[in-house]
């Protein structure tokens, strides 16, 4: 019996491709690289044809390095960032670069929209505040500012749904990823016809919703011929990436927690009931029956210290054997918590959860002479982990209450930044022994759906396993607490000028 899984994740930075063993264990793994294009201010755009040119690349790695044989796989999952607007025309050609989740460019067609059909209309059909991040409003900006664009389109798809269009054929968008459309509705998990034409989204660019776990196609000849597969594995509809990897981390029952750290960062609340909160983010979980109450942060703050502030650790890295980033552990270890009073804001490239400001910028507070670079580090893992908690704040006041957080994503792997977000947050933290979460949350998916497990409780029991966990020292809590309170005060000062300044430029 085939029991192989192969899964794809089309992170921001890179895709990453992985092979499977029915119990979860990797049997090989690669990634693959992409640009992010940011051509004016407000931009960031990504090409999806490159996409899958570094999928088929990492592919093919995997199965000359793992040696595999193809014809082993028993089946595909696909995750993938959200809130892609892919235009393709009816042969399925890209129309153009796909603004990505970072992309603000369509905040005036947003508030137009918001301020003609009504926020709190937008906000009880689909769950979600319409701001420009989400897929609409993308959609939209083609129509009034790149016709030849609209015109030519026959559908609108979501990143995973692209690679799975490559590697079948066949177009698709699964339950998960429909929250990026205001179109959608939540609760009943179907399209709102009347909120379609409110809105003045074509019918036809809409695809028919599929659960994450349905088998919606296979591996086509000219797929396999590209990527070293074999034709006719089969491929399902796949998800959301936070919701694959939150499946990846053990996440099954109400109240369970994913917390991640990459390029994106935030957590996944999983309920089994209908929470919807305008500070917040909600989709339909991977796992039918069940949503995700999202907090979604900008993330790749220690990416961007790396580059800027890491020219001397990455010249060491070969004599010390230690990667910069592993230094960057030990000189922020070396400074006690609360960073001697720093205070950092991760705005990095604006906002969303919990407070949907394009404008926010990054902010270091408390400098002086006597500080070093170890305290901005330290004070940069701090700030993300005072986002979580603000987050996790937001989702206590709408119902949603949380004890314990699995820890997945590159932050995961620092011991120091994952106690930092265990002492901030006041809660336990426990990492499952995964580094490829989101896509064992993929090939979990596959599955599933090939019949390769039960249920998903089956497949959690037989591939998560928890490798460490994290209390909260009570000791540092005061410290915390008080810079917490800086960090929400900074922003509430500063939010103003930072507006003015964007509306300068």
């Amino acid at each position: 019996m085939k029991e192989l899984l192969l899964g794809i994740d089309i992170g921001t930075s890179a895709c990453k491709v992985a092979i499977f063993r029915k119990n979860g264990e990797v049997v090989t793994a690669a990634n693959g690289d992409y640009k992010v294009y940011y051509p004016k201010p407000g931009y960031a755009e990504q090409d999806p044809d490159e996409w899958w040119r570094a999928v088929c690349k990492a592919t093919k790695e995997c199965i000359t390095k793992g040696a595999v044989d193809p014809s082993d796989i028993a089946g595909i999952g696909v995750d993938g960032q959200s809130w892609s607007a892919i235009a393709v025309d009816k042969c399925g050609n890209v129309l153009a670069r796909t603004p990505i989740w970072m992309d603000n460019r369509s905040s005036a067609i947003c508030g137009r929209l918001n301020r003609k059909i009504g926020e709190d209309e937008i906000f009880r059909v689909s769950g979600n505040p319409l701001t420009a991040q989400y897929t609409t409003g993308k959609v939209l900006w083609y129509q009034e500012n790149r016709p030849e664009v609209y015109q030519e389109t026959d559908k609108i798809l979501q990143s995973n749904a692209f690679i799975v269009y490559r590697l079948t054929g066949k177009i698709s968008q699964d339950i998960c990823q429909s929250y990026g459309w205001h179109c959608f509705d939540m609760e009943r998990g179907t399209w709102n016809e009347d909120m379609r034409k409110a809105m003045g989204i074509p019918e036809g660019f809409l695809p028919e919703i599929s659960p994450c776990h349905a088998v919606v196609g296979t591996v086509t000849k000219a797929a396999a011929k590209e990527s070293g597969l074999v034709e006719g594995i089969p491929v399902v509809a796949g998800g959301l990436d936070a919701a694959c990897g939150t499946l990846g981390a053990g996440v099954l029952n109400n109240g369970e927690t994913q917390e991640q750290g990459g390029q994106a960062g935030g957590i996944s609340i999983c309920t089994d009931t209908y929470k919807a909160d305008p500070r917040l983010i909600l989709s339909h979980y991977v796992v039918p029956g069940y949503w995700i109450l999202q907090g979604g942060t900008t993330g790749g703050v220690m990416r961007w210290m790396e580059r800027e502030f890491g020219d001397y650790e990455r010249m060491m890295a070969d004599e010390l054997g230690k990667s910069s980033l592993v230094q960057f552990n030990e000189i922020a270890g070396k400074v006690a918590p609360g960073s001697d009073g720093v205070v950092f804001l991760p705005y990095m490239s604006g906002e969303r959860t919990p407070i949907w400001d394009p404008y926010a910028k990054g902010v270091f507070y408390g400098l002086d002479f006597s500080k070093t670079k170890g305290h901005m580090v330290r004070a940069a893992m701090e700030g993300v982990a005072y986002s979580v908690r603000h987050n996790l704040e937001t989702a206590k006041e709408a119902g949603a209450s949380v004890e314990v957080l699995r820890g997945m994503g590159g932050s995961a792997n620092s011991l120091l930044w994952t106690q930092i977000k265990s002492d901030i947050t006041g809660k336990p933290i426990e990492v499952p022994d995964s580094d490829t979460a989101t896509t064992l949350g993929a090939v979990i998916l596959a599955g599933v759906g090939v019949g390769l497990y039960r249920d998903f409780k089956e497949a959690v029991e037989l591939t998560v396993t928890v490798k460490r966990k994290h209390q909260p020292n009570p000791e540092v809590k005061e410290i915390y607490d008080r810079n917490y309170e800086i960090y929400l005060e900074l922003y509430k000062n500063l939010k103003e000028t930072m507006k003015k300044q964007e509306n300068r430029r």
